[in-house]
């Protein structure tokens, strides 16, 4: 079990700046990686991937399902092919081609969606991706990741390119707090816990990650003890570590940046009901659409937040059993 510690979580490099700098470590690696954007390299950072190995790049231009389907062929081909696009473009415009191209003959294929959820900020609404978890999530065969820092990131993406079948990575645009020591190590659809406790489990991804330890800091100046999962993979889940937590707790609350209604927690509660049913409180967007403005000021309004993860906790524990 992991010690009680503090965590300083001062501000890295965003998850799509860490996925970039993968992309160049796998190229280096693999001869085998291969890397389609759809006009978006330079935000998606994908383009130092494209300077330094040109031959292995592919620019496909405004037009996801195109890009979706080549990367497909490429995979068919024996290469190990990453698509990329801001995840509402990637999930949405290239939906079809992701379900008849690679979940259902169940190709090599990666694909990686930036610029997720509403801590794109003055972007607007129309470029929030706020349900590409569940888009993800329903295509059969897929697994789908949810770093929540730049070295969680860099390693799962070399643990995706490892990883035979196709797969969605979620990236956010701006700086994410640091969570992990540059040796911790990842496993797909194996969680990590963060912080042990026995009287609630937070059990987050993403940007919530933070906000969740952040969140037991304060429930522990209250006497409460809160256990922190960061559940990177959404699928598979770590069906095991939830179970533990809902026997051991009695206590859980879910928090992701997406809509409550179809992301992390539904899945959860789903595996809570089979094993050991207990209190679930969900912290996340309530079936609304964000808008335009700076991203601190959005976390804020919509309740991703450290009080907001904690309030959730204390509301749990008062329905336990």
């Amino acid at each position: 079990m992991p010690t009680r510690t503090k965590f300083e979580l001062k501000l890295g490099a965003a998850t799509r700046e860490a996925f970039g700098k993968a992309l160049v470590e796998l190229g280096d690696s693999n001869p085998n990686v291969v890397v389609l954007d759809a006009d978006l390299a330079k935000s998606t950072y994908t383009e130092a991937f494209g300077k330094k190995f040109p031959d292995r790049f592919f620019e496909c231009g405004i037009a996801e399902a195109d890009m979706v389907a080549i990367g497909a062929g490429l995979a068919y081909s024996g290469k190990i092919p990453f698509v990329s696009s801001f995840s509402t473009f990637l999930l949405n415009k290239g939906f079809e081609q992701l379900r008849v191209t690679a979940a259902f003959p169940m190709v090599n294929l990666k694909s990686v969606g930036t610029h997720s959820g509403i801590s794109i900020g003055e972007d607007g609404p129309s470029q929030m991706s706020i349900e590409d978890l569940s888009l993800a999530c329903s295509l059969a065969g897929f697994v789908v990741i949810c770093p929540a820092d730049e070295v969680a990131m860099k390693k799962l993406v070399h643990a995706a390119a490892a990883y035979n079948g196709p797969l969605f990575i979620r990236a956010g645009r701006g700086k994410a707090p640091v969570v992990y020591a540059a040796d911790q190590e990842f496993e797909i659809g194996k969680s990590i816990e963060l912080l042990e406790g026995a009287d609630v489990t937070l059990i987050a991804t993403g940007l919530l990650v933070a906000e969740s330890i952040r969140a037991a800091e304060t429930l522990e100046a209250e006497g409460i003890s809160a256990r922190v999962i960061d559940m990177h993979t959404i699928k598979p889940l770590d069906r095991d570590a939830i179970a533990r937590a809902a026997k051991e707790t009695g206590a859980i609350v879910c928090a992701e940046e997406h809509l409550k209604d179809s992301g992390l927690g539904v899945r959860v509660a789903q595996v809570v009901s089979e094993t050991h049913p207990a209190a679930i409180e969900f912290v996340g967007i309530v079936n609304t659409y964000a808008e335009s403005g700076p991203p601190d000021a959005l976390l804020d309004k919509y309740g991703l937040r450290a009080v907001n993860v904690a309030e959730a906790a204390r509301r749990a524990m008062k329905r336990k059993r």
